[in-house]
């Protein structure tokens, strides 16, 4: 499985240019991820400490808290969805000449189907996470950085909606007994994710216009 953590930014950039179909958006959601808790643990960090800003340290510790392990998750899911997609492209690649050949390729897509849905749902849960401390923290936390909140919401948003596109388009080839969860819990997810990017951008703009 590929590091995409490991990779320098030519490198990574230069790989989701490329023609292969993986890295592709899925893996850009989760690095996204990782962006954006980096910047919320840089904003958490010049917060905390600070006697100006100490009526915002539970919120910035709170936020670092769960920014802190999606600077390496968000990378790892990154990679593992990556490795989702090519078991995808794997399984529709197994012979097909028998009836039991076609049984077993059928299982395997929907099993690796499956998997490429969960993957990027991980994504979206640890993505909404974040963006559910991110109100407070611009609201309270060290102004002159305000603005980096607001573009750590925006990653995160962007993190949760784009991966979600990779769950429906996987969930809605599905029978219905397997999609029909990873369906519902889609939903929830994006409404959540509208309501509290605007929560964040909010907060973000009066704090900037106080």
């Amino acid at each position: 499985m590929t590091d995409y953590g490991g990779m320098s930014l030519d490198d990574y950039r230069d790989a989701l240019a490329s023609s292969d179909p993986t890295p592709g958006g899925g893996t850009a959601a989760a690095v996204a991820l990782s962006q954006a808790a980096a910047l919320t643990c840089m904003v958490a960090d010049l917060t905390l400490g600070r006697e100006r800003w100490q009526g915002g340290w539970l919120g910035a510790q709170a936020a670092k808290d769960v920014a802190t392990p999606l600077l390496t998750r968000g990378h790892e899911l990154a990679g593992e969805d990556a490795a989702a997609f090519d078991a995808v492209m794997a399984a529709f690649r197994l012979p097909k000449a028998s009836d039991d050949e076609q049984v077993r390729r059928r299982t395997a897509i929907q099993e690796a189907t499956h998997g490429a849905a969960e993957v990027p749902l991980e994504t979206a849960r640890e993505a909404l996470s974040l963006l559910n401390s991110l109100p407070e923290l611009a609201s309270s936390g060290n102004s002159n950085a305000v603005t980096d909140v607001g573009v750590a919401g925006l990653l995160a948003g962007a993190a949760c909606k784009g991966a979600l596109f990779n769950v429906e388009i996987n969930a809605r080839s599905l029978p219905d007994e397997l999609g029909s969860s990873l369906l519902e819990e889609l939903d929830d997810l994006r409404a959540s994710a509208k309501q509290i990017s605007r929560a964040v951008m909010d907060s973000v703009n009066r704090r900037i216009n106080d």
